[in-house]
């Protein structure tokens, strides 16, 4: 129907009201259920906002069908993607190594058409620098991806003599004086540099975390801190970088997962599904923390049930008109609607 302009001192009448005001206006509705019970006879243009799909529809004449042409509707989907950590590096004759660097971290929203498959994939953590009798760097952790974004391991710590690996995170220098790895633009920061010197300055930098780079080892070798999210409903920091390893005491883990570094006791590896870095090890013969694994954590309307392909292991649950999928391991196909 026409818009219509009213002039000056015009009787405003129920025809009208209902005509141009009612029918052109846009209408929230808690589900189609709901809309029906309340319009009788929709009107061709007619738009309206239901809150259960969280889109917008219009009356074409004949069917309501959502905005984007064809009547197709659009998931939009908030993603958190963290990839696993690095592995902390392995320290010599009580000289300790680099921390791994946590996994890279990036969130956003895609929007994706129902029943298309998209790949998820969470990345495991790096291993640490094993007791072999010879220093050596962290393994980087593994990718995680989330249709077409890709969050980048966590690079391994440096041994003593080597520099920090780079990745989402830099892992942390080893002593002396290795530099620390560069993280990834938008995913995370650099480790902190190993020093050199007399008893604990002798000591790897931290690993990088997602919210800051790590230390150096002469000022105390701790991890970066990670970056917190309420994609679940609940604020949790992640991706925070290992601790690098020192002769007396160790850097300590940044929050979010990170793994100590060793010092009077042994390195910790980062925390599973947090992406943090593993703890440096001080000793040849001892091992370095492992990374932490990722995860991949998917919002989007109820209205448009998930379907998880074989080869991931993933949780749903419920806040309101969203659903919140968490996956905690393996790779595989998802879709939506």
């Amino acid at each position: 129907m026409p818009r219509k302009t009213f002039t000056a001192g015009e009787v405003l009448s129920a025809s009208d009201v209902n005509t141009f005001l009612m029918d052109q206006s846009v209408m929230t509705f808690a589900d189609s259920t709901a809309r029906s019970s309340a319009i009788s006879t929709a009107t061709t243009g007619m738009v309206t906002y239901l809150t259960d799909q969280d889109a917008f529809e219009y009356w074409d004449g004949s069917e309501y069908k959502t905005f984007g042409g064809g009547g197709t509707a659009v998931v939009y989907v908030e993603f958190l993607t963290v990839a696993g950590g690095g592995g902390g590096g392995g320290g010599q004759g009580g000289v300790g190594g680099g921390g791994g660097g946590a996994g890279g971290y990036l969130t956003g929203a895609s929007i994706l058409l129902p029943g298309d498959d998209v790949t998820v994939t969470v990345g495991a953590g790096g291993a640490g620098k094993a007791g072999t009798g010879t220093p050596g760097n962290g393994t980087n952790g593994a990718n995680s991806v989330f249709a077409t974004t890709t969050a980048t391991g966590g690079g391994g710590g440096g041994g003593y003599l080597s520099n920090g690996s780079n990745g989402g995170s830099g892992g942390g220098g080893g002593p002396s004086l290795g530099t620390g790895g560069t993280g990834t633009s938008g995913q995370g920061n650099s480790g902190g540099q190993g020093s050199v010197g007399n008893d604990q300055p002798y000591r790897g930098g931290g690993g990088g975390g997602a919210g800051a780079a790590g230390a150096t080892g002469a000022a105390s070798g701790n991890g970066g801190v990670g970056l917190s999210s309420s994609i679940t409903g609940s604020a949790v920091t992640r991706a925070g970088g290992g601790g690098g390893a020192g002769n007396i005491t160790g850097g300590t883990g940044g929050s979010g997962g990170g793994g100590g570094g060793a010092g009077a006791s042994g390195p910790t590896a980062g925390t599973t599904n947090t992406g943090g870095g593993g703890g440096a090890s001080k000793f040849d013969n001892s091992a370095a923390g492992n990374g932490g694994s990722g995860v991949v954590i998917l919002k989007y309307a109820t209205a448009f049930p998930i379907t998880i392909g074989s080869g991931l292991t993933g949780t749903t649950t419920t806040s309101g008109d969203f659903s919140i999928t968490t996956f905690t391991e393996g790779t595989g196909l998802v879709s939506f609607g």
